[in-house]
Formats: C-alpha cells, sequence, structure tokens
C-alpha cells in the first residue's frame, strides 16, 4: 500500500472521527444546557425567571422548601406519580412477559396477525384516542381515578414491549426449553425458572419505560384527574405556572428537578443490564 493511500485513509478516519465529535457535543450541549437552567433556576430567588440566571449569585432553597410546607400539594402529586407508575411497571411486566413468551414460544391462529396489529398499534399515539378513553372511562365511571390511568398506560406499553421482548426472547435457545420438559418441567416452570432470570435484560429495559412513561405523561392524565388531590405531578406543575397570576417559574423549576430522583435511582439499579437488552432485543422480529 503506498504511502499516499495511507495517507488518505488516515484523513477519512481523522475526519470521521471529528464528525463523530462534533455531534457527540452538539447533542450534549442541547441535553445538559436545558438541565443546567432548570437546576440554576429553582436555586435562584424570587419567582420570574428573567430575573434569573443559569449559575445563581445568591443559592436559595427556599423554592424546595416551599414545595414541602404545604404552600403546594406537591407531595401528594409526586405520591400519586409514583404509586401510578409503580403500578403501571409491574402490570406492564407482567403482561408483557406473558405475551411475549407466549408469542415467542408457541405457534397458534393468528399468531402472525396478532404481531402485525402490536406493530400498527406501536405507530398510533395514545392520545390520537383521548376523546373515546374519556367517554369509556365516563361510561365505566372511572373519571378521577388513578385505576383509569393505569390501566390505559398498561394496555399502551403493552403492544411495543411485547415486540421488543419477542425478539429478546427469540435468541434464547430453545434446547433450554426441550431439556427442561424432559425432565418433567412445565411451561410455566420453564417461563420462571429458566426463560424469566435469562431476560433480565430486557425486564430492566422494559421497567423503565414503563416507569418513566407514566412519570412524565401530561396529556392522557389532565383528561382523566380533575380535583387536585388527585393530581399527578405534569398536572401539578403545570399549574404553578399557568395562573395569570402568581406563577412561580423557580418552583416549578425546583419541582421539575425532584422528579429526576426516581428515574435517576432506577437507571443506576438498573444500568448493567440495559446495552445488552436493548441490543439483543432488536436482533429479531
Amino acid at each position: 500500500m503506498s504511502t499516499t493511500h495511507k495517507k488518505s485513509i488516515k484523513q477519512q478516519r481523522a475526519i470521521r472521527l471529528t464528525l463523530s465529535y462534533l455531534v457527540i457535543g452538539i447533542v450534549t450541549v442541547l441535553i445538559i444546557y436545558p438541565l443546567i437552567w432548570t437546576v440554576g433556576a429553582s436555586l435562584n430567588p424570587g419567582n420570574s425567571l428573567m430575573s434569573s440566571s443559569m449559575i445563581p449569585e445568591n443559592v436559595s432553597l427556599e423554592h424546595y422548601a416551599d414545595l414541602f410546607n404545604g404552600t403546594t400539594d406537591y407531595v401528594a402529586w409526586y405520591w400519586n406519580s409514583i404509586k401510578i407508575s409503580v403500578a403501571t411497571m409491574v402490570l406492564t411486566l407482567i403482561f408483557v412477559s406473558f405475551t411475549a413468551y407466549s408469542f415467542s414460544r408457541f405457534r397458534f391462529v393468528g399468531r402472525k396477525n396478532g404481531l402485525m396489529l402490536f406493530l400498527l398499534l406501536q405507530m398510533i399515539p395514545q392520545f390520537s384516542a383521548l376523546i373515546a378513553i374519556f367517554v369509556l372511562a365516563q361510561m365505566l365511571g372511572m373519571v378521577n381515578s388513578h385505576l383509569a390511568l393505569i390501566l390505559i398506560y398498561v394496555g399502551g406499553m403493552i403492544p411495543m414491549n411485547t415486540y421488543l421482548m419477542k425478539g429478546y426472547l427469540d435468541n434464547i435457545p430453545r434446547d433450554l426449553d426441550e431439556s427442561a420438559r424432559m425432565d418433567g418441567a412445565g411451561h410455566f416452570r420453564i417461563f420462571i425458572e429458566i426463560i424469566m432470570p435469562l431476560s433480565k435484560p430486557i425486564i430492566a429495559v422494559i421497567a423503565l419505560f414503563a416507569f418513566t412513561g407514566p412519570l412524565g405523561d401530561f396529556i392522557l392524565s389532565s383528561t382523566i384527574l380533575r380535583t387536585p388531590d388527585q393530581y399527578t405531578l405534569p398536572i401539578g406543575l403545570y399549574n404553578l405556572v399557568a395562573q395569570k397570576m402568581g406563577a412561580s417559574y423557580t418552583t416549578y423549576a425546583a419541582g421539575a428537578v425532584l422528579i429526576a430522583v426516581p428515574v435517576a435511582l432506577l437507571f443506576f439499579s438498573l444500568q448493567r443490564f440495559f446495552v445488552s437488552g436493548l441490543t439483543a432485543g432488536g436482533t429479531k422480529g
């Protein structure tokens, strides 16, 4: 290989590397900059963002104190959101695990059509059916009910996550099933003792998706929930800045910062599973 050709290859690699770092840098700034502003605004005294700075001169924790001293119903909103998110996560894992296992390991009439239906349902956002969801909740007497929200969230989580988990389960050798069946294990025992322990990576991914979805939802929750004691964090925090008089943007920022705490705790506790779960789940359909 000639010296000129080697230099050309090195230059191309250097250009690709530079572009890669440039893209990573831009994306990092786009993600980090709003976060820094939110944290900075939460530490600024006063209620206006116009007088706030990204790095406050006089750091104040008064807005965090306001969230817990009874000025707002922040604690109730926080509890409502955590309760709904945890219930959604648990139920989603249960239903998705059974559904994905059925599609991965069994052959039955309507299997291909069912998978196609799940694929199509992923393309339709839940808020497109807001009117139907509200009417159904009203008919069932579940308006202003956390249970209604949980059922809606779980129903919306099943199609996408089933497809994702099925792809992961398809990569688990069927020889394991056959060996267990020869030892007298039934389908349920195989599912609980063999398939689920091997599926921890994708379970962790689905758990995070199912937990963070309800925690950040505003549209569906504001459609179903009607009274302040039932509000979730997105609705409650929105009301802090929706008032024409007395809007508190800095208190809103403090509340928004604290939303990240349970998500961060869940992420760090499950992060070792994420890379293998996402890559393996996308290899087969």
